[in-house]
């Protein structure tokens, strides 16, 4: 058997009808349209709604929001801190490395393992990352963000461009 003796079964699809084409079938004459006016006459564009304005018009372009307060992290793993030099890993420390960028509050997620005692300041872990730290016999100091205990200061440009 080959791809082009392929059927479906007998009965499962029936075939389309093809109105409009003489008076002796079902769909003949006006082919279910009706009588005369503009559907008749196949003038009306998809999507038309009689000069209301249309669905797709009406529906916004951009689906939902940037939230200005955002608090965004950027990430270090275990396996990146067990590669690391030193027994006191800071911030500023993985930045003079080039393990982190220049920017950005540094959380520490639970990715690889962990053989010897470190101390890690960062400003946040994961719960799996700080267990992992203190089972090596390590320590764990959270530091405080930048912009204190309140929320962040907004970005975007109609937030900044004030």
């Amino acid at each position: 058997m080959k791809v082009h003796d392929l059927r479906p079964a007998s009965g499962s699809n029936t075939r389309r009808v093809r109105v409009g084409r003489g008076i002796g079938g079902r769909g003949s004459k006006t082919a279910g349209r009706g009588i005369k006016g503009q559907r008749a006459r196949n003038k009306v564009p998809v999507g038309f709604e009689g000069g209301q304005m249309p669905l797709q018009r009406r529906v916004p372009k951009l689906k939902g929001f940037t939230n200005p307060f955002r608090i965004s992290y950027v990430v270090v793993n275990l396996d990146a801190l067990e590669a690391f030099e030193g027994d006191e890993v800071t911030p500023e420390s993985l930045r003079a490395k080039g393990v982190v960028p220049k920017r950005g509050l540094v959380k520490v997620l639970g990715r690889g393992e962990l053989s010897r005692p470190l101390t890690v300041s960062a400003h946040a872990f994961s719960t799996s990352a700080e267990a992992a730290i203190t089972g090596a016999g390590g320590s764990v100091n959270v530091l405080p963000p930048p912009f204190g205990d309140r929320r962040p200061p907004a970005k975007g440009n109609a937030l900044t461009n004030r």
